[in-house]
């Protein structure tokens, strides 16, 4: 019979390496993160569970670069990577090369929604929509005062017509308010008729970010506007419901700001066609060897420099905490070893031996001057001599009757004869 191979340990995790990457190079997997620990290298370590298992995951920091925020521990997300095997600890892990928060796919959903209502209301509709202005006196804007939009809109409008008046109404172009800050700013060119052509937009970002250009309240104050608007909203391939119900959507806000001045030069308008054409043929070609770069890059060695230094990477991380603790344990030793020679040198301080023993000598002198037979005599104790010998009489037998003898009191000396035993 033959000896079943014996692998060391070395050779089995390696042989579960090949097998687990081989079969798992390329997975989606969604789940909650829970203990979330970013490196000072970059490197984010958390593990990703539901109700009944959990995974350890690592996004390298090449990849992290692309998020759009941090995850934070509660997150539902879906991520993307390959499986791994972190031989030095022998476990398991993901190596994350991108990653969705969940929530992305509920605003979808919601944003689906309100553009099938907003079409059914005819809001869409190209009948309603109004003309722009052949020669704009006022350009109202409404964005951020402090984002690249508005310096955009100034830099191309100042470029090709130097007599242009420009009103901003500064306003918040995501987060919480930011929708109601845009509609009231739309309303008010309205109500005091100050511009002659409205470019509502901001620059690129998340769906999140865009979230306001969706708000139906939003969409309801560019429909009631008499004054015809804009729609600039992120990047070219970005579409908000705010683009849908303009009277003229621009891929851009600094596209915006060529078209309001497009009637006004012709000639530059058709420099404009040109250009939109040329860039429609280089998005196309970008797109078309992104497509490429992407097959290539799914490629676990080619989709992030990582791929070769991922255990290194791992390992510098895992050396770095264990030095640390390391070193936390050599100074705490170091610094009890110094407390207790600290101790031993006050011990032999000479100012604190003398003062041990003056306090010991003080206490001597306490106990003698307690056992004084002076001290004991003013008490009312007194002491008898024999009147020839001075001995001390110690007993009644060592005095006979009519022996004079001495009395020895703390003040004096008395004489007295004994005449009765």
């Amino acid at each position: 019979m033959q000896a079943p191979n014996i692998f060391s340990v070395s050779e089995l995790t390696l042989a579960i390496k090949k097998i687990l990457e081989g079969k798992f190079h390329f997975v989606k997997v969604q789940g909650e993160i829970t203990n979330f620990k970013e490196q000072t290298s970059g490197h984010l370590y958390f593990t990703l569970k539901d109700a009944e298992s959990q995974i350890s995951c690592v996004l390298f920091r090449g990849n992290a670069v692309h998020l759009t925020r941090l995850p934070k521990n509660g997150d539902q997300v879906i991520v993307q990577g390959e499986v791994s095997v972190y031989a030095p600890r022998g476990n398991y892990q993901l190596i994350i090369r991108e990653l969705q928060y969940a929530g992305m796919g509920e605003l979808l959903l919601k944003l689906h929604a309100l553009k099938a209502k907003l079409e059914s209301l005819g809001w869409f509709d190209k009948a309603r929509k109004k003309p722009l202005p052949a020669s704009p006196k006022t350009i109202g804007v409404v964005t951020s005062p402090t984002g690249a939009v508005i310096q955009d809109i100034l830099n191309i409008l100042s470029r090709r017509h130097a007599g242009f008046h420009l009103i901003l109404n500064p306003v918040k172009v995501q987060g919480e308010g930011a929708a109601q800050e845009i509609a009231l700013a739309i309303d008010q060119f309205n109500k005091y008729h100050l511009a002659d052509v409205l470019i509502v937009g901001r620059g690129g970002g998340s769906l999140e970010d865009l979230w306001p250009f969706n708000e139906e309240i939003v969409a309801q104050a560019i429909v009631r506007s008499h004054i015809p608007v804009i729609s600039a909203v992120g990047h070219e391939t970005d579409f908000s419901i705010s683009d849908f119900v303009a009277d003229l959507r621009a891929p851009t806000p600094s596209a915006a700001a060529e078209l309001v001045m497009a009637a006004a030069d012709h000639h530059f308008s058709q420099l404009l066609a040109f250009q939109k054409r040329f860039d429609e043929l280089m998005t196309y070609s970008l797109s078309s060897h992104r497509q490429k770069i992407s097959l290539l890059q799914k490629h676990p060695l080619l989709s992030s420099p990582y791929a070769l230094l991922e255990n290194a990477a791992q390992r510098l991380d895992h050396y770095s905490e264990e030095l640390d603790r390391t070193m936390g344990q050599i100074l705490q030793t170091n610094q009890l070893k110094l407390q207790g020679l600290e101790r031993g040198l006050t011990a032999l301080n000479p100012r604190v031996r003398i003062h041990h023993l003056k306090e010991k000598l003080k206490s001597l002198s306490d106990h003698l001057r307690s056992i004084d037979p002076k001290n004991l005599l003013k008490k009312g104790y007194s002491i008898l001599f024999r009147e020839n010998f001075n001995s001390v009489i110690v007993s009644s037998k060592d005095v006979t009757v009519h022996e004079k003898i001495r009395i020895q009191l703390h003040d004096g000396t008395i004489r007295a004869h004994i005449y009765e035993i």
